[in-house]
Order: structure tokens, then sequence, then C-alpha cells
């Protein structure tokens, strides 16, 4: 886990250019989601046990909750990214 980067893919070609800050927005929103689980799962598989493990694991908790949020975010700036840019 350490040192491991979740790489945001970009924009696929051929996409309609109004819809492509809101696809970043979903692919950033995804890549976080993936992190938060990665974060989760990471946090999860050492058998330490003790004092420190439990806080270590409530910090990781609290990070992967933090990135699930910012997740959050994102889908639901591109929700309001899609509405603006429809047609009328």
């Amino acid at each position: 886990m350490a040192g491991a980067v979740t790489a945001v893919p970009a924009p696929r070609r051929g996409q309609v250019a109004r819809h492509e800050p809101a696809e970043g927005l979903r692919a950033h929103s995804a890549a976080l989601l993936r992190q938060a689980e990665r974060l989760r799962a990471g946090a999860a598989a050492p058998d330490w046990k003790g004092p420190q493990a439990e806080a270590f694991r409530r910090r990781v908790e609290a990070l992967a909750e933090r990135c699930a949020t910012a997740a959050a975010g994102l889908t639901r700036s591109a929700e309001q990214l899609d509405t603006a840019v429809r047609p009328r």
C-alpha cells in the first residue's frame, strides 16, 4: 500500500466537449472510491493487535471516509454540470 498511486483516467476522446468536465469529475470520483476501498482493505489485512493497531485502523478509516465524502461531492458536481449544460 505504501507508495501506491491510483491513476485517474483521462477523458475519453470523441466525447461531446460540454460533457468533458462532468466526465472528468466522475473519473476522479471513481478513483477516490477505489482508493477508499484499497485503504480499508489494507488496514484490515495486517494481523496486528493492540491499541496502536486500533488507532492506526481508525486513522485509515477516517482517511477512507474523507475519500468517499470527496467522491460524493465530485459526483454531485458532475450532476450539476450535466443539468447546467443540457439544452433547454
